[in-house]
């Protein structure tokens, strides 16, 4: 307990009053359109960042332009390409709570704790935050590797508890579970083509994590996927696609529900792009060939506070 003379010293304190400040509500209440935060900016991160050179994470980095004190390519989430030599090992410990990685090219295996998952081109694994895990290379590899490490420092926590185990969608589980979506009869009328990954510890959200959601999509040849949009940001990954396949985006919508005055990003194999929040997006394939996509989110963090607001346009 304080005696007397600890109380009076404390009631004289002014250090605590020292960081206080007071504003009227209508120049404080919108500090985006104040311009006292950015805006997630448009980005596109070609193939080349990873294409040859040393074993190395390659961060998709942002926090410049978005005014994060370490690495971001939006305010919670940083994506990175990956790059591991036949040979080699690579050893990740992110101050994060969620990690999925899309292996672009390669084989190799993910060991974290007692788990090893063995990975091919094409597949998906998640793993949890506050284990490190190391990752090694039967020929060269190159990843998608995205985490919400950037929302931790945010929040000034210093350390994380695993909230899952680590999780395998090999490669051909997850391409005929997008193949039997694209062969139903109605999949023409809907407004994706995709398969969801998710974990059976967030039936909530239906996730693949409780931070992260990670769409593995198909863009039929002749097709548009009319706009939408949401309040979680998209960090989307080309894996293959022929030419005449773009992404339109912009802020508003005109009278016929396009997109008015949309910025235009045409696509690439290898290529990843930001897609801010709250903006609508569709997706234009005009060739006659599909190609296919992963956007990966913090949906699942937005879906259980209930702030996704996912809307169509009409």
């Amino acid at each position: 307990m304080l005696d007397h003379t600890d109380a009076a010293t404390l009631a004289d304190d002014t250090s605590v009053t020292a960081d206080a400040q007071y504003f009227e509500y209508t120049k404080a209440a919108n500090p985006i359109g104040a311009k006292l935060i950015s805006r997630v900016p448009f980005k596109t991160f070609p193939a080349e960042l990873y294409s040859d050179g040393p074993t190395r994470v390659v961060p998709l980095d942002l926090s410049g332009e978005l005014g994060c004190p370490a690495p971001a390519t939006g305010p919670g989430l940083i994506a990175n390409f990956v790059r591991v030599l036949a040979g080699d090992c690579l050893r990740l410990d992110p101050l994060a709570t969620s990690q999925i990685f899309y292996v672009i090219r390669g084989s190799g295996a993910a060991v974290q704790g007692e788990h090893k998952i063995p990975f091919t081109k094409g597949a998906f694994f998640s793993l949890p935050g506050g284990l490190e895990s190391a990752i090694t290379a039967s020929e060269d590899v190159a990843m998608y590797y995205v985490s919400d490490a950037p929302l931790m420092t945010y929040l000034g926590v210093d350390s994380v508890s695993p909230r899952f185990e680590p999780t395998l969608y090999p490669a051909d589980r997850a391409e005929a579970e997008l193949q039997k979506i694209a062969n139903e009869a109605n999949a023409g009328l809907r407004s994706r083509i995709s398969v969801l990954l998710a974990n059976a510890h967030f039936p909530q959200t239906r996730t693949v994590t409780h931070v992260l959601w990670a769409m593995f999509g198909l863009l039929p040849g002749n097709s548009i996927q009319k706009p939408h949009r949401h309040q979680s940001i998209a960090l989307d990954f080309i894996i293959d696609c022929p030419k005449g396949c773009y992404s339109l985006v912009g802020t508003e919508l005109d009278a016929e529900g396009n997109i008015a005055d949309a910025t235009r990003v045409d696509w690439a194999p290898g290529l990843a792009f930001v897609t801010p929040p709250g903006y609508w997006h569709a997706h234009i394939n005009e060739s006659g060939e599909d190609a296919r996509l992963i956007p990966i989110q913090d949906a699942g963090l937005q879906t259980y506070l209930r702030a996704l607001d996912i809307r169509f346009a009409k």
